[in-house]
């Protein structure tokens, strides 16, 4: 499906640097770096630069990923919530999730 941004393309050849839009339109980032679990295939969310810093995006809140921006599925007052990127955070997020938590 094509939209006003382009085709959705897959995580694996997301750039850095890409812009990262909220549901409401406002962009509040560009993509740092890509998260997935190799070994099983996974997208697990993206790490964006922000003016506040780096900021961890989980998976189920990106809606559209193409080569022109990524799509939230989260408004910009939530993506203001957002955590701060740890390795650490990443992970448990993961696992939380994967356990259902």
């Amino acid at each position: 499906m094509a939209d006003d941004d382009g085709h959705a393309i897959g995580y694996k050849v997301l750039a850095r640097g890409t812009p990262v839009r909220t549901s409401d339109g406002v962009q509040v980032g560009t993509v740092r770096r890509v998260l997935d679990n190799a070994r099983e295939h996974i997208f697990d969310g993206i790490v964006i630069d922000t003016r506040d810093g780096r900021r961890f995006v989980d998976a189920p809140e990106v809606a559209r990923i193409t080569a022109s921006r990524v799509t939230l599925t989260i408004t910009a007052a939530e993506a203001a919530e957002l955590p701060k990127y740890h390795r650490r955070t990443a992970a448990g997020r993961r696992w939380r999730r994967r356990l259902g938590l």
